[in-house]
């Protein structure tokens, strides 16, 4: 439903920042060091992503590693579908972008005055930086909203939600929000910087938080602009697997420092599937983890941290052995419950090297971007470490280019989706998630997809629904849903996360990045750069 905004009350700024993850709160800072800056989170500041990520950041600042080493890593993890220029930009400016976290603060934990290194599935090298064990997203977020909360040129607005962005001749003018009051708020800017995260919500288990929705994917899609490499989405295979508790993250690196998985019945199996074992790349180690599921009839399986001693996992796992603990399970006793969930969406808007989409004036960064860095598979740890790097070229790109509009409209349509019963709204949640887990999870095919396609089909109602928070988002990741089974069904292959039972093999024809228009699909050739006419 189209609605007229006008621009009499509006807000204006020189920077509009969506989102308060690594790559939100990070941008700010750089951007606030050219002008004013108006940060908007859907939540607080410290509600992202981020806050979960707990195995660390990969970078290859220790003496036995190099750049050259990470971008090898990256690309062979990426299954084909990285780009070459987005990874050697990710390798080669990330130390220079990790020294600048650790001048504002962030902790890293260190051993001798040196930093300490833990290695991660399909790594070559211990390149992993963590902080307090087992919490470095939440050290980061906590280090980095301290720098923007004490910054005089930020503006900060919490628990904004951003329903549309504002378009018209020369671009996207800013966003249109929501406050907590269900006020319309409009906010016109010179660049507006999308970081609002991924969108696991989407499915019944998941390590994500509840803001991750898909909802800056959402709008950007709604706002003509394309998505790429949708059909990659990411499944962790170790996530806390107990009826009481929620799908918690069981970081990769329990297994770097030598935990083991078992079936229920104590016998480790990784090794049979794979050299690597339980170090194989994550998409492997979640196939082989359900595979093993679907022979017993279980719902989990054990990861054994036996091989270390209670005090090592008390100092290195800190957040994990407090949270198991709050549910009754004392991991320095019992291995852990655990089962795959998702986790991290590898697809997003397509972004050039420099975060511009193909909406003049607007830029994305972290995961709801898509530079080409993670591929098919993203190397674990590899997160944080894009949404700085690509943050900051954000940064450097506006540094160097001024942006400005020749006229701002006086008002503006926008759009707003309102495709199912505003009565329905936690119900139709309680669908999407499950038809999403069981057709768009670890193991799809063409039956299921074309299924859930057609019961995802819009039903538009001539009655304008109340557009709040809760009905929006479901609203957000409906179109997203359909988007992802669109690339799903386009890639007739097996890739990395992407797992067709129809076709189980890859296939090297489809070394093509899928583009996702609004209207059209598109096919690029996995190392064709983005050329954004602006």
């Amino acid at each position: 439903m189209a609605i007229k905004v006008s621009t009499n009350n509006s807000e204006s700024t020189p920077f509009l920042v969506i989102g308060s993850g690594i790559a939100g709160l990070y941008t700010a800072l750089k951007l606030s060091e050219l002008a004013e800056v108006t940060l908007i989170t859907k939540e607080t500041l410290e509600e992202s992503n981020t806050a979960y990520a707990q195995g660390g950041i990969a970078v290859a600042l220790s003496p036995s590693d190099s750049p050259k080493l990470h971008y090898a890593d990256t690309l062979s993890v990426g299954a084909g579908i990285c780009l070459p220029a987005a990874v050697e930009a990710l390798v080669s400016e990330g130390p220079a972008r990790v020294k600048e976290l650790i001048r504002l603060g962030v902790p890293f934990d260190s051993q001798g005055g040196e930093p300490v290194f833990t290695r991660e599935a399909a790594h070559s090298r211990s390149r992993v930086l963590h902080a307090d064990g087992d919490a470095t997203g939440r050290e980061i977020s906590r280090a980095l909203t301290k720098q923007v909360l004490s910054n005089p040129r930020i503006q900060i607005k919490e628990n904004y939600f951003v329903a549309a962005l504002l378009t018209g001749p020369e671009g996207c003018y800013g966003a249109l929000a929501f406050d907590e009051t269900g006020k319309n708020r409009t906010v016109l800017a010179k660049a507006t910087i999308l970081a609002t995260g991924g969108c696991g919500q989407i499915y019944a288990d998941t390590t994500n938080p509840q803001v991750a929705t898909g909802d800056g994917m959402a709008i950007a899609f709604r706002a003509g602009v394309p998505l790429s490499d949708l059909e990659f989405m990411q499944f962790h295979p170790t996530a806390l697997h107990l009826p009481t508790a929620p799908r918690f993250l069981i970081t990769e690196a329990v297994r770097g420092e030598g935990g083991i998985l078992r079936t229920k019945q104590g016998l480790r199996f990784m090794p049979a599937y794979h050299q690597l074992a339980e170090l194989a790349p994550r998409d492997i180690v979640t196939r082989c983890i359900l595979q093993e599921l679907q022979k017993t009839g279980d719902d989990h399986v054990y990861l054994d941290l036996s091989a270390l001693t209670p005090t090592q996992i008390k100092n290195r796992f800190p957040n994990i052995f407090e949270t198991c603990l709050t549910y009754g399970l004392d991991i320095t006793k019992e291995p852990i419950p655990v089962a795959p969930a998702a986790h991290y969406m590898m697809g997003g808007i397509a972004i050039d090297l420099n975060g511009r989409t193909g909406l003049p004036h607007l830029f994305a960064c972290g995961e709801v971007a898509n530079s080409g860095v993670h591929g098919a598979n993203r190397l674990a740890s590899n997160s944080l470490l894009d949404g700085l790097v690509f943050g900051h070229r954000i940064f450097s790109y506006l540094q160097a280019h001024h942006l400005d509009f020749s006229r701002i409209p006086a008002e503006f349509e926008v759009t707003l989706s309102g495709e199912t019963n505003p009565a329905e709204v936690d119900q139709d949640l309680q669908f999407l998630k499950k038809l999403a887990s069981a057709e768009l999870g670890i193991i799809r095919q063409e039956k299921g997809l074309l299924a859930a396609s057609q019961m995802l089909a819009p039903v538009y109602s001539d009655e304008q629904p109340p557009f709040n928070h809760k009905y929006l988002e479901l609203q957000n990741m409906r179109l997203i849903v359909r988007a992802m089974i669109t690339a799903a069904l386009k890639r007739t292959e097996s890739r990395g996360s992407h797992y067709r039972s129809d076709y189980p093999t890859t296939d090297p024809a489809w070394a093509k990045r899928i583009i996702h228009y609004p209207n059209q699909l598109k096919l690029l050739p996995a190392a064709t750069l983005y050329n954004w006419s602006w």
